[in-house]
């Protein structure tokens, strides 16, 4: 095990035993939903998946440790330090592990961990993807570079829909991630269904799911693979009303400079407070609605 790594007694049990277990990310606590929504969701994600028949691994770095499953009380401290916490990609875990710091993990970073530990199963609300405007500022997330690297199934409601979803989806074909549709033969766009860009193929139950993903494991592709699972359809926003935030934001955020690891926090609140937080309460459902499904193809999978 990698000396920097620390598995949950109840996680470590859980894999050796072969039962399924999901990852969750921690940005989404930290940097994602203001206190005390960022701690509440948190531990209702984690009850969705045992609800579902997994143990949860909520991923960060604590004191420099990287955590495969966090305690109740490191998931409050997270929550309590918000964006004080690093926001921690794969370029930043070797610092905060030489310097005994803190790190909510992204997508990425998420991954990382997440494949350490042995997890094949993560699950979030939304990849990061390529920018609005990436051709002059070349801001791609490092998301989407895991994907093509770790073996981890990743199951989300879809890019972020602050991002432009064309680029993020040739970009995922160039470094040959497959793109699932839960149920669905469209890309779905976080906050709305529909984003009228198609995916790679279509599953309709976990099952297949995880049989394609036990089939990518066993061909020996060295990265992961990528489901997208519509929002449920009582929380999906009006897609003229949501794109007509996000246009607002991303314009302001170039206006006052938004740069780097700052874009994605400053554009999420700022859709927040134009839709009257309607977006965060999307958000937190569409988080649910993936651990559920996450939960339920670790445990297909399990069966393989």
């Amino acid at each position: 095990m990698n000396r920097y790594l620390d598995i949950k007694p109840e996680v470590a049990q859980a894999l050796a035993e072969g039962r399924p277990v999901v990852a969750l990310e921690s940005t989404i606590i930290s940097h994602g939903m203001p206190w005390p929504q960022n701690a509440e969701t948190a531990f209702a994600v984690e009850d969705m998946i045992r609800a579902h028949g997994a143990v949860p691994a909520t991923i960060a770095i604590i004191g420099g440790r990287l955590k495969a499953g966090l305690e109740k009380d490191e998931i409050e401290y997270l929550a309590k330090k918000g964006q004080a916490v690093t926001k921690a990609s794969r370029r930043d875990l070797p610092v905060l592990c030489a310097r005994g710091e803190d790190g909510a993990t992204t997508v990425a970073a998420t991954m990382i961990v997440a494949a350490l530990a042995g997890i094949q199963v993560f699950a979030t609300g939304g990849i990061g993807g390529v920018h609005r405007g990436a051709e002059v500022t070349m801001d791609i997330s490092a998301d989407l570079e895991e994907l093509a690297r770790t073996p981890v199934l990743v199951v989300c409601a879809g890019a972020k829909s602050i991002l432009d979803l064309g680029l993020t989806l040739e970009y995922l074909e160039t470094k040959g991630v497959p793109v699932c549709g839960y149920q669905t033969d469209e890309l779905p766009a976080f906050y709305t269904r529909v984003s009228g860009f198609g995916v790679d193929f279509r599953a309709d139950s976990p099952a297949e799911l995880a049989a394609a993903f036990a089939a990518q494991r066993a061909l020996g592709y060295p990265g992961g693979m990528l489901c997208t699972n519509p929002i449920p359809e009582e929380w999906s926003m009006d897609p003229a009303v949501i794109n007509a935030a996000i246009d607002q934001a991303v314009a302001e955020s170039v206006e006052q400079g938004v740069k780097g690891k700052k874009v994605t926090p400053f554009l999420l609140a700022r859709v927040k407070e134009l839709t009257g937080g309607d977006s965060l309460q999307s958000n937190i459902q569409l988080v649910l609605n993936n651990a559920a499904l996450a939960a339920d193809t670790a445990a297909a999978l399990c069966k393989l």
